[in-house]
């Protein structure tokens, strides 16, 4: 399995676990937004304690979370960045959406 979900406290965190890439990303999106929209969270939390390489599909990911979640109204945050992640989210700006 590559997500895992827990709904608590209207918290719906998303543990993702190995790779962010072209071929992973759909089938990670796709656990997540139907999580998102069954549940209706009032945060989404990514966890990313256990991605081990993300390239650009990684932010697309957030990106598309980010729109998703606050069109339902809630919050996004990025939690559990491993440190050979940062410098890629880092770069692409994602820290002035307020996520991190």
């Amino acid at each position: 399995m590559t997500v895992e979900t827990t709904l608590e406290n209207e918290i719906l965190t998303a543990k993702i676990y190995g790779e962010i890439d072209h071929h992973r990303a759909p089938s990670i999106r796709q656990k997540i937004d139907g999580q998102t929209e069954n549940l209706r969270p009032k945060e989404l939390h990514l966890d990313f304690s256990h991605v081990s390489f993300m390239d650009s599909s990684g932010i697309g990911l957030i990106m598309g979370r980010y729109r998703n979640i606050s069109l339902l109204g809630g919050k996004l945050r990025v939690i559990n960045i491993p440190q050979n992640l940062q410098k890629i989210i880092s770069l692409s700006g994602i820290d002035s959406l307020g996520v991190l």
